[in-house]
C-alpha cells in the first residue's frame, strides 16, 4: 500500500524529476485509509468530489507551499470517481485529475507497437481526443525508451512540466497520459528529461498539425476521417493506363503579385487543379508538403511528417484541396521522404537523449550531401513509424500514391562516401539490408491495406528489380523514374543538330532496357535548378531552334514508351531556371500570342492525344507495344518507331532532330493503309514552320526496311509527328 511520500521525493515531483507520477499522484489505497494526492501549484485550496453525487467528500491539505496536497477519504475503503474542485486566486475550478485514469494503450495494440508491426501507429501513438468514464480530454503518447521523465506540456497546463509528467510503459517505451479537458485547437508538446538529465522540449513526432516556422508546436487535432479509393482512381493508376504527371511546388507554382505571398490551399484549389486539368494531365504530384523548418529545402527535410505545412493554410484545408483535385478528375501523387531528416532541436535528432530514430554512427547516421539524419531502419519502432506514415497519406488524406525520394541513398551504405566513410553491412556488403526490408515491408503494406494506390521510386542506379514484387526479390514499387533515359535524352537534345549523328545512341539506348522496370520518364524540378538551367535554355540555336527542339523532344518523350512527369513550368517553356522564392514566369503567357503559347498548347494536345489513344500507353511495358521501324538514320538523325495496343492498332511516330526538312523520306510500315497526322509539333498553332503531310497518306507496295510496305512523308524539320491509320 502507499503511503505519504517523503520531503525528498515531494521535491523531485517539484523538479520534474519523478519518472513514475501514477504511483505517487491521484487516488491510493493506504493504510490510513483511501488517499487523494494532487500536484497543484499556486492552488490554495482543493476539496475532493465524488463524481456520482456531487458531494465534497474530503479537503486536502497542502502539505508543501509550493501546491501538492493530500487527505484522506473517511469511511471509504473502495476506490470511486472523483474530481477536485481546486481554488486559484480566489476562483474555484472543478477539474477531473488526469491521474486517476488508468493505462491507455491496450495489450494488444502495446504488442504490436513494441514489435514494430503496428498496421497504423497513428492511431494509437500522438495526441488524440477521447471519452473516457465520461470525462472529454486528450491521450497522448510518445516513444522515448531512454527518458528519465517525460511531461506533456501546452495551452491546458500553462506549458508547466510539472503538471502532468506521463505514465511509463516499461515494456514497450511508451509514455502515456490522459489530459482531461485538453481540446482540439490547443497547443502542445512534450518535455523530456533525456537519459543524461538534459531537458528537452521535442514536438510530437505523431502531431497532424503543427505551427508554421518559425514556431514549433504540435496541434492537437482529431484523426482526419479515411476517404475511399474510388473504383475511377484505382483505374487511374493501372500499368495500362495513361499516367501524364504534373510535378508542383505549391509555394511557388503562382504567387500573389502584389506581395509574392503563397496561395492558400483553398487559392490553390480554384486556380491550380483547373488548370492541370485543362492541360490534360492525369496526376498531381505535389513536392514534400510535409511541415518543414527550412523553406529551401522544398520539403525536402521535414520533420512533421504526419502534419501538412500551414504555409498554404490548416490540414483540412488541404484535405479539401486533395478532395477538389479528385472531383476534377485528377490523381494525386504526394513526395515522400523516408530517407532522412534535418537535426533541429525540437524535432527527432536524439529525442530521447539517444540516437533514438537515428544511428549512433555518423558513417550510418549522417548524410554528408543533405547534412542531415539518416533514420535508423533496423530498429523496428522507426521502421514502424515511417510504413504507418506512409498508410497514413493514403488512407486519411485520399493521396493516390507516393513518390519515395532518394532511394539510392537508402539502399546504398556508401552512398556518396569515401572509402573508410560508411559501415559494410552483416555480410561485408554495400547493400543496406534493413533499408531494403522497410522498403519491402512497406509496399508490401500499401499493396494490401491501400489497393489502387502506387509507389514510384526515384532510384538513381541500376539495382535489380525496384519494380518487381517483393515475393520475387523486388523492392515492390509500382514505378521507377527512370533518369538514365533523362540524362541520355538532354544529353542529345543539348547537342548542335550537327553533331547528333555521333550520338544517335542516347535517344535508342533507352528501349536496351526499357522492360527491366515500369518507367516514368522524368523531367522533374532536379533538372532545372542548381546551374543546369531551364529545359528550353539547353535547347541550341537562336529562340526558333531552341523551341523547334523543345516541341520536338516533347513530341518524342510523350510518345517513348512509360509514364510521364513534367515539372512545372516546362510546359509552356519557362526559360529561367527555377526559383522556390518567386512565381514562375506567367507573363511570359501575357499579351500577343508568342512561342511560349505555342508550347503550352502543344503540351495540351500531348496530353489529349496521348490519353486518346491505347496504342500510346496500353502496352508500355510489354515488348508487344513497341516496335522500331528506323532505327539506325545516323545521318539524318531521324528515328521512327510504332506504338501498339492490344487490339494491334498503332500510332507512327517519326522524329526529325535537324533543321532540315526530310522530304520524301520512305521507311516501312507493318500495317498498309492511309495514316493521317495527329500530332505535328512544326505545326502552325505551336509556332513551327508549318510543314505538314496533308490529309490522309497511302502507304505503297515498295519494300523498305526489311517490309513490303512504306510511307513516303514529309518530316518536318526538328519536329516529331504522330499518325493514325485511318479505318476503312
Amino acid at each position: 500500500m502507499s503511503e505519504l511520500p517523503d520531503r525528498q521525493t515531494i521535491n523531485a515531483l517539484f523538479a520534474g524529476n519523478y519518472a513514475d507520477p501514477f504511483s505517487l499522484l491521484g487516488m491510493h489505497q493506504t493504510t490510513q485509509g483511501l488517499e487523494v494526492r494532487a500536484l497543484l501549484p499556486e492552488a490554495s485550496e482543493v476539496w475532493v468530489i465524488e463524481t456520482k453525487t456531487g458531494r465534497k467528500c474530503a479537503q486536502l491539505k497542502c502539505l508543501d507551499s509550493r501546491g501538492f496536497f493530500s487527505g484522506v477519504i473517511p469511511r471509504r475503503k473502495n476506490m470511486f470517481r472523483y474530481q477536485l474542485a481546486v481554488n486559484w486566486h480566489g476562483q474555484q475550478n472543478l477539474i477531473d485529475d488526469a491521474y486517476r485514469f488508468g493505462p491507455l494503450l491496450e495489450e494488444m495494440d502495446a504488442w504490436l507497437l513494441a514489435e514494430g508491426t503496428h498496421l497504423r501507429p497513428y492511431e494509437k501513438l500522438g495526441a488524440h481526443g477521447a471519452v473516457i468514464d465520461d470525462v472529454s480530454g486528450t491521450r497522448f503518447s510518445v516513444w522515448a525508451p531512454n527518458a528519465q521523465r517525460v511531461s506533456v506540456v501546452g495551452d491546458f497546463n500553462y506549458w508547466d512540466g510539472r503538471r502532468h509528467p506521463m505514465r511509463f510503459r516499461a515494456e514497450m517505451g511508451i509514455w502515456e497520459l490522459f489530459v482531461p479537458g485538453a481540446f482540439n485547437g490547443q497547443l502542445y508538446k512534450f518535455e523530456i528529461v533525456d537519459n543524461s538529465g538534459k531537458l528537452r522540449i521535442k514536438a510530437d513526432p505523431f502531431a497532424f498539425e503543427a505551427q508554421m516556422r518559425p514556431q514549433t508546436a504540435s496541434m492537437i487535432c482529431g484523426l482526419p476521417n479515411k476517404v475511399e479509393m474510388r473504383a475511377e482512381r484505382k483505374a487511374a493508376n493501372a500499368f495500362d493506363a495513361p499516367i501524364s504527371i504534373y510535378e508542383v511546388h505549391l509555394g511557388s507554382w503562382r504567387r500573389h503579385t502584389d506581395n509574392n505571398f503563397w496561395l492558400s490551399y483553398k487559392e490553390l484549389a480554384e486556380q491550380l487543379i483547373p488548370y492541370v486539368k485543362e492541360m490534360g494531365f492525369t496526376h498531381l504530384e505535389l513536392m514534400p508538403i510535409n511541415e518543414h523548418p527550412f523553406d529551401g529545402s522544398w520539403g525536402y527535410q521535414p520533420l512533421g511528417m504526419y502534419a501538412p505545412t500551414r504555409r498554404f493554410g490548416t490540414r483540412d484545408e488541404f484535405r479539401h484541396f486533395i478532395a477538389a483535385a479528385h472531383d476534377a478528375g485528377l490523381n494525386v501523387l504526394l513526395d515522400w521522404v523516408p530517407g532522412h531528416f534535418p537535426s533541429d532541436d525540437f524535432g527527432l535528432a536524439k529525442f530521447d537523449g539517444t540516437e533514438l530514430y537515428e544511428h549512433s554512427d555518423p558513417r550510418e547516421g549522417f548524410h554528408q550531401d543533405w547534412n542531415t539524419l539518416i533514420y535508423n531502419f533496423g530498429r523496428r519502432e522507426v521502421s514502424n513509424f515511417l510504413s504507418g506514415n506512409a498508410l497514413y497519406w493514403l488512407e486519411r488524406f485520399g493521396i493516390d500514391g507516393l513518390r519515395v525520394d532518394a532511394v539510392a541513398s537508402m539502399i546504398y551504405r556508401d552512398y556518396s562516401r569515401a572509402e573508410g566513410e560508411w559501415v559494410p553491412n552483416y555480410y561485408g556488403g554495400r547493400e543496406n539490408l534493413e533499408a531494403l526490408t522497410f522498403l519491402r515491408y512497406t509496399n508490401r503494406t500499401l499493396g494490401r491495406a491501400a489497393p489502387g494506390t502506387i509507389s514510384v521510386a526515384e532510384e538513381s542506379t541500376d539495382f535489380p528489380g525496384v519494380t518487381k514484387p517483393p515475393e520475387g526479390g523486388g523492392l515492390g514499387f509500382w514505378f521507377k523514374w527512370n533518369l538514365g533515359w533523362m540524362h541520355d535524352t538532354l544529353d542529345y537534345m543539348k547537342l548542335d543538330p550537327i553533331h547528333r549523328r555521333h550520338h544517335h545512341n542516347l535517344m535508342t539506348f533507352g528501349m536496351l532496357y526499357n522492360y527491366t522496370e515500369n518507367f516514368v520518364l522524368p523531367l522533374s524540378h532536379d533538372e532545372v535548378v542548381h546551374g543546369k538551367r531551364s529545359i528550353l535554355d539547353r535547347m541550341p540555336g537562336d529562340a526558333w531552334q531552341k523551341f523547334a527542339n523543345l516541341r520536338a523532344y516533347y513530341g518524342w518523350m510523350w510518345a517513348f514508351p512509360g509514364k510521364k512527369l513534367l515539372f512545372m513550368g516546362g510546359e509552356f517553356a519557362q526559360g529561367k531556371e527555377w526559383n522556390h522564392d518567386v512565381s514562375l514566369d506567367w507573363h511570359l503567357l501575357e499579351g500577343a500570342d508568342n512561342w511560349h503559347h505555342g508550347v503550352q498548347r502543344l503540351v495540351r494536345d500531348l496530353n489529349h492525344t496521348y490519353r486518346h489513344y491505347p496504342a500510346m500507353h496500353q502496352l508500355d511495358f510489354d515488348p508487344q507495344g513497341f516496335d522500331w521501324l528506323v532505327v539506325d538514320d545516323h545521318d539524318n538523325s531521324v528515328f521512327v518507331f510504332a506504338r501498339r495496343d492490344r487490339d494491334g492498332n498503332e500510332i507512327i511516330v517519326a522524329s526529325n532532330f535537324t533543321p532540315v526538312p526530310r522530304e520524301h523520306y520512305r521507311f516501312g510500315v507493318n500495317q498498309a493503309g492511309g495514316w493521317r497526322e495527329i500530332v505535328n509539333t512544326d505545326q502552325h498553332d505551336y509556332h513551327g514552320s508549318n510543314t505538314h503531310n496533308s490529309g490522309v497518306v497511302q502507304t505503297e507496295a515498295i519494300p523498305s526496311h526489311g517490309r513490303e510496305q512504306s510511307l513516303s512523308l514529309t518530316l518536318p524539320p526538328l519536329a516529331t509527328i504522330w499518325l493514325v491509320r485511318e479505318v476503312e
